[in-house]
């Protein structure tokens, strides 16, 4: 414990360092304008494997006054369900933003869930195995009524996968120092029930399937370079 708390002290010492250091050096070039223009609708795939779009469900919606803070922050957003011939049905939602800076950040499932009145309890951390390497993930459970819902989110700055929070910051400041504005994304995945092993597996097959059906280019811009498998 005590070794966490120095590690994490000394972490924020850095962090703090570069912040003040990338103050004198203001970023001028977006990653986002270095390559082809982002398109969610046509990067993600209505059938794939196992799962199609299912068109009778509808995602959750967010309340106005959270949608237009989220239209201040990402460039695009698509939100659809998918099912598979089991019937058992996933929700997908992806969040583009071209800047991510200390102004606009990716709005995290905590706060937007907690917005719409859901009581958000944090899981922790996982890293799964999908895409060819390891992706590192949080994982939430959500409740509203009746209403279950597990999540697994993970969010890209820039080329990496990383971790919301510090690793998120540090991320940020690696590239202001270089002089460029990361562009970001937030991926989630979420399913209905009170079964928690069973919902996380089944976001899992999905995320596993998805990132297979990918090309490559879709699947940089989703899940950044991963880290290799452990041998």
């Amino acid at each position: 414990m005590k070794q966490q708390i120095a590690v994490s002290v000394v972490l924020a010492a850095l962090m703090l360092s570069a912040s003040a250091l990338s103050g004198h050096l203001t970023p001028t070039v977006k990653l986002a304008d270095q390559g082809p223009r982002v398109d969610l609708a046509a990067m993600v795939p209505e059938q794939f494997g196992d799962w199609r779009v299912d068109p009778d469900m509808i995602p959750l919606q967010v309340d106005p006054a959270t949608q237009a803070k989220l239209d201040k922050i990402y460039n695009q957003t698509l939100s659809r369900t998918y099912i598979n011939r089991d019937g058992e049905r996933v929700m997908l939602s992806l969040a583009y933003g071209g800047e991510q800076s200390d102004r606009l950040q990716v709005h995290k499932p905590e706060v937007c869930y907690g917005a719409q009145g859901f009581e958000v309890d944090n899981r922790g951390y996982a890293e799964l195995a999908a895409g060819g390497g390891v992706l590192p993930v949080k994982r939430l459970y959500a409740v509203s009524g009746a209403r279950h819902e597990p999540i697994t989110y993970w969010i890209t700055v820039g080329d990496r996968a990383i971790r919301p929070g510090l690793q998120q910051k540090l991320q940020q400041l690696r590239y202001g120092l270089g002089g460029t504005v990361p562009d970001g994304m937030l991926v989630r995945v979420s399913s209905i029930g009170t079964d928690e092993p069973t919902e996380f597996a089944l976001q899992q097959r999905f995320i596993t399937d998805l990132l297979q059906a990918a090309g490559a280019p879709a699947r940089l811009r989703l899940a950044g370079n991963l880290a290799p498998p452990p041998l």
